[in-house]
């Protein structure tokens, strides 16, 4: 089997995920147009050596609809040779797309492709598409859906967080974004969006508070209280017999925010890279993915890490830094405990509490924040994980080269 690389990878600024968000107006097939442009030019890549673009979506409807992934390979002119496949892993979308992007590559089959993803949240709400497990009652039943907030929730009450501590987690998270953007280790990446007659639309992450504090976030009443008492607290009791109640302790503030953006990454073998004239910047050791309890749903990333350290005869402590998506604070809070890592080497950037997770493309642009971070700090491995809705986990290890 082929090694497969990492050669560049590529991001938007996130966008708040409203009407009055920088990058509402921006259609998210000119999002990814943005992106494969900027792919295309930094590296003069000839795009008709690369093979396929397997893009992520969650909410696939609508313009992000009809394999967007195809659509906006034509719109950002790139050779017509190039095929579009788009797919949905539910917030896992980003990561499993590189995921895919690499097997294919260790298989042999092909030798370069992009992976990333798109989710324009501002304009097509999560939740847009349906689906069977909120939307038939008999489903809905049979797997005890509960909302996700009223999951994280429920590990915040069994693991003994309290409301103090994933507010002190989400001020960390702001207060790391908030230096990490002021000294520049975003700039690599990220590529400011433009309007068609030229003008920025947005050139930062967009919901970084820097004046974030203990206070101001003591203020936040609970999100997933009221929902909870309408009963899917009693649905998820149900499945936790041993809990007597669920302290609602997650809000807007310690919840990862709503926003747009869209995320591209070059992965590919040697010999593909040597075509195109590209350096390889990482190898992608290995990928895992499982199913979890349903129910409380965000709880896969510590299996999905152990699976993935199994496969590669490593330790967590052998892992040099960590990327946990910030679904909700007690998620990363508690698969950093699960696994016995120092929080100083998870998110060491911030993460979705403080930037947002456009669904679709946050598994690939915490994965390239990752990549960045361990060359900025002369590092040679990283795992990014993620939470994923259905009651799913996905870890992918990466080795600088």
């Amino acid at each position: 089997m082929s090694d497969a690389f990492i050669f560049d990878h590529v991001r938007t600024p996130r966008g708040r995920g409203k009407k009055d968000g920088g990058l509402h107006q921006a259609a998210p097939i000119w999002l990814l147009r943005t992106l494969l442009q900027a792919l295309q030019q930094r590296s003069g890549l000839d795009t008709a050596l690369v093979d396929d673009v397997v893009l992520g979506c969650v909410t696939p409807v609508g313009e992000q609809g009809a394999d967007i992934a195809r659509s906006a390979v034509l719109d950002a002119e790139w050779a017509q040779t190039v095929a579009g496949v788009t797919q949905s892993r539910f917030c896992a979308s980003g990561l499993e797309s590189v995921n895919l992007a690499a097997a294919k590559v260790k298989s042999g089959w092909e030798d370069l492709v992009v992976a990333g993803g798109v989710e324009s949240m501002s304009r097509w709400p999560m939740g847009s598409d349906g689906g069977a497990w909120v939307m038939d009652p008999r489903v809905n039943q049979k797997t005890g859906f509960v909302p996700q907030g009223v999951g994280a929730d429920l590990i915040a009450t069994i693991e003994g967080f309290t409301r103090a501590d994933v507010d002190a987690f989400a001020l960390r998270s702001h207060r790391r974004a908030a230096a990490a953007r002021a000294a520049g280790h975003f700039e690599r990446s990220v590529v400011p969006v433009q309007d068609i007659a030229g003008m920025t639309m947005l050139a930062q992450d967009e919901t970084i508070r820097v004046d974030a504090t203990p206070e101001a976030m003591a203020k936040l009443q609970p999100s997933f209280a009221a929902i909870g008492q309408m009963g899917f607290d009693a649905t998820a009791l149900r499945r936790y017999t041993t809990v007597e109640r669920i302290e609602h302790v997650h809000h807007a503030g310690n919840s990862s925010g709503i926003v747009d953006g869209a995320a591209l990454m070059l992965v590919g073998n040697a010999e593909g890279g040597r075509k195109a004239g590209l350096k390889a910047r990482a190898r992608i050791r290995t990928a895992a993915v499982i199913g979890s309890e349903p129910t409380i749903m965000l709880t896969g990333p510590t299996p999905a890490c152990e699976k993935l350290l199994v496969r590669a005869g490593m330790a967590a402590s052998d892992i040099d830094l960590w990327e946990v998506n910030e679904a909700f604070a007690a998620v990363p809070m508690k698969t950093a405990r699960d696994l016995g890592i120092d929080l100083e080497r998870v998110n060491v950037n911030g993460g979705a509490i403080a930037m947002g997770h456009p669904l679709g493309a946050t598994g690939c642009v915490i994965l390239g924040t990752l990549l960045d971070e361990l060359e900025r700090r002369n590092l040679a491995t990283g795992i990014a994980t993620l939470c994923v809705g259905g009651g799913m986990g996905i870890a992918t290890l990466i080795e600088r080269v």
